[in-house]
């Protein structure tokens, strides 16, 4: 579906948006984090990162105006869309009829990302229907974390993801233990794949232009899981503590969580853990060892989901 003739084909130009937004009233809101993407050429980068194959079945969280909605599309991709704000998502389907996108290759629905508990299913051409297997989409600022993490927990389906942040925030995702990035979601996000920094995004590709830059994260799910649903709780719960008092020892980190320094020290030990260590010197592993740990002495914590 890619134009061989120099013409941007089925993808919106930066007159385009403009002339979309004007027509619906849309007005990009900086509470929700709105900077749509009006480069063609960056739309069509971001599609080729992430890897997507025709005939996949992709969700996007955030589509906006379309802009990469298309490019999915161009790929060969089929759609599932998230979107929460109503203006948009009233927009969004009359875009694609315009541009002869078939129905059954894509699907939209009007919720919180955050909120949805169930993917949206996507016409199995014969076949029963499909689940999205790649997450693609430019999250908003405020909200990307979660979002990312929320979605990798809740929807195995998602092998992988590959999406647009604030540049400061794909550090955070991508660091190692001993950065000075490195933090809770530099390991929640570890508990669920491998991590990495896909290129950098020029602010000049968004309107309205952002006073912050934005990168890539792609996340690419492990082979086996970590653990049970039970021990990612708990591990993340561990993960928490540690990192509301980073520069504390994990003996003293951990002692509100293991209900006093003593025992935290212990249950460390039997981990294989030094208590004097700091907890952004560890891996994800040696919070899942910490977890089991404690929970082979007999107690357990959970975490508040969404967390970051």
């Amino acid at each position: 579906m890619r134009p061989t003739d120099g013409s941007e084909g089925l993808l919106l130009t930066p007159r385009d948006v403009r002339e979309l937004a004007a027509f619906a009233g849309i007005h990009p809101s900086k509470q929700r984090g709105q900077n749509f993407v009006v480069d063609p050429n960056t739309v069509r980068t971001i599609v080729e990162r992430a890897g997507v194959q025709p005939g996949e079945a992709v969700l996007e969280v955030g589509p906006g105006l379309g802009s990469l909605t298309l490019g999915l599309l161009e790929a060969g991709a089929d759609v599932a869309a998230i979107e929460i704000d109503r203006g948009l998502a009233e927009l969004l389907p009359a875009t694609l009829t315009a541009r002869g996108v078939p129905q059954e290759r894509w699907t939209l629905v009007h919720a919180d990302a955050l909120q949805v508990t169930e993917l949206p299913r996507l016409p199995g051409q014969g076949a029963p229907d499909r689940l999205p297997t790649r997450l693609v989409a430019n999250l908003p600022y405020n909200v990307a974390t979660p979002i990312l993490l929320t979605h990798l927990q809740r929807f195995e389906s998602l092998r992988t993801a590959l999406v647009m942040v604030q540049s400061e925030v794909v550090d955070r995702l991508a660091a190692g233990p001993g950065s000075r990035t490195y933090g809770a979601p530099s390991v929640k996000a570890a508990w669920y794949g491998s991590v990495q920094r896909a290129g950098q995004i020029s602010r000049q590709v968004f309107w309205p232009v952002p006073n912050v830059d934005s990168a890539l994260v792609e996340v690419t799910r492990h082979g086996s899981p970590m653990g049970t649903e039970t021990e990612r709780r708990g591990t993340f719960a561990v993960i928490d503590a540690a990192f509301a008092q980073r520069r504390k020892t994990l003996r003293a980190a951990l002692a509100t969580w293991a209900g006093s320094a003593p025992r935290a020290g212990q249950i460390l030990e039997a981990a294989g853990i030094d208590p004097g260590r700091r907890g952004e010197t560890l891996e994800i592993a040696d919070y899942l060892a910490i977890a089991r740990a404690r929970a082979d002495a007999g107690g357990s914590e959970e975490s508040e989901e969404g967390r970051s």
